[in-house]
C-alpha cells in the first residue's frame, strides 16, 4: 500500500537524499492511474491549457478552468499531494485576491497546496498565504506565464548576473516559507548549486538530475501532445500513437460490420420476439 505524500514528506524526503516525483494531470481517470502507479504528488498544472483546451500558451487559463480540473483529479488521488497552478492574474493584483483565489483551490477543489510562479516580487503574497496556512511551492526560471517579458520560451540563468539572481530569489522564497521550488529550463549546474543552498526541495523540469525531484507534464511522458516537445521531455511511452491505431481499428470494424460482434450483444427470448409487431 502506498503511503500518503504530505507537505512535510517533501522536507523529509530531502533531508533523507530521497527522490520526488511529480507528474501533472487534468482528469479523474488519469489522477487515479498516476496514484495507483506510486507518483509522489500530482501537479494541477495551468499546463492544462494548452494539453487540454487546446490554447496556445497558459496565459488563457481561468481560475473557473483549473478548479474545474483540479476537483476531477483529487476525486481520483488516495495518496499524492495534489498541487493546484495559480493561473495569470489569480495572484498578481493584491494580496487579498491571491489569498482568495489560493483559498478556492483548498476549499473548493481538495488540492492540498498550491504554486504560483515568481521570484522577489511574490514573497508578500506566499508570506500572505503561508499565514494563512496554505502551503505554497515557487516556480523559478523559465516562468511560462511571463512568456512575453521573457521573449519566448529560453533557458533562464545562462549569465553570471541571471544565475546570481536566481539563487538569490530562490533564497528569498525559502525565506517567505515555500515548502518547495520548481526549476524550470535552468542549466544543471545552476540548479545543482541552488539544490545544495536552499533547505526546501527543488523539483527540475529542464533543470537537471541534481534537484530533488522532477515533473513532467504526463502528456508528453505518454507521448500525446503532438505540439511543442522541449528538449528535456522524455517520452515513455507513444500512446498518442496507441490512440490512433485504436481509434483506426474501430472505425474499420464498424465499417466492415465485424463490431460489435455475438459476444458484445444482449439477447431476448424468441417466445418473446414471436409476440412483437
Amino acid at each position: 500500500m502506498n503511503k500518503k505524500f504530505t507537505v512535510k514528506s517533501f522536507q523529509n524526503a530531502k533531508n533523507k537524499g530521497d527522490k520526488i516525483s511529480m507528474l501533472t494531470a487534468y482528469d479523474y481517470t488519469t489522477a487515479q492511474l498516476l496514484d495507483t502507479a506510486g507518483v509522489n504528488s500530482i501537479l494541477v498544472g495551468d499546463s492544462l491549457g494548452m494539453t487540454m483546451l487546446g490554447y496556445e500558451t497558459t496565459l488563457e487559463v481561468t481560475m473557473d478552468d483549473m478548479i474545474h480540473h483540479t476537483k476531477a483529479v483529487s476525486r481520483g488521488v488516495e495518496n499524492a499531494l495534489i498541487i493546484g497552478d495559480m493561473p495569470f492574474l489569480s495572484y498578481h493584483i493584491s494580496i487579498e485576491d491571491t489569498i482568495r483565489n489560493a483559498g478556492r483551490f483548498i476549499k473548493e477543489a481538495g488540492a492540498h497546496a498550491v504554486k504560483l510562479e515568481g521570484g522577489f516580487e511574490m514573497v508578500d503574497k506566499i508570506k500572505a498565504l503561508v499565514a494563512a496556512k496554505i502551503p505554497v511551492v515557487g516556480h523559478l526560471g523559465l516562468t511560462p506565464q511571463s512568456v512575453n517579458m521573457l521573449g519566448g520560451f529560453k533557458v533562464q540563468g545562462k549569465s553570471e548576473a541571471q544565475a546570481q539572481h536566481i539563487i538569490d530569489e530562490a533564497r528569498a522564497l525559502e525565506e517567505a516559507g515555500v515548502f518547495a521550488i520548481v526549476l524550470e529550463c535552468v542549466p544543471s549546474a545552476l540548479a545543482k548549486i541552488i539544490t545544495e543552498k536552499i533547505g526546501v526541495p527543488t523539483i527540475g523540469i529542464g533543470a537537471g538530475k541534481d534537484c530533488d525531484g522532477q515533473v513532467l507534464v504526463i502528456q508528453d511522458v505518454l507521448g500525446m501532445y503532438q505540439g511543442l516537445q522541449p528538449k528535456f521531455v522524455k517520452r515513455y511511452k507513444e500512446t498518442g500513437q496507441d490512440i490512433i491505431e485504436a481509434t483506426k481499428a474501430y472505425i474499420n470494424e464498424i465499417n466492415e460490420g465485424s463490431f460489435p460482434a455475438e459476444e458484445h450483444t444482449f439477447g431476448i427470448k424468441d417466445e418473446i420476439l414471436e409476440k412483437l409487431y
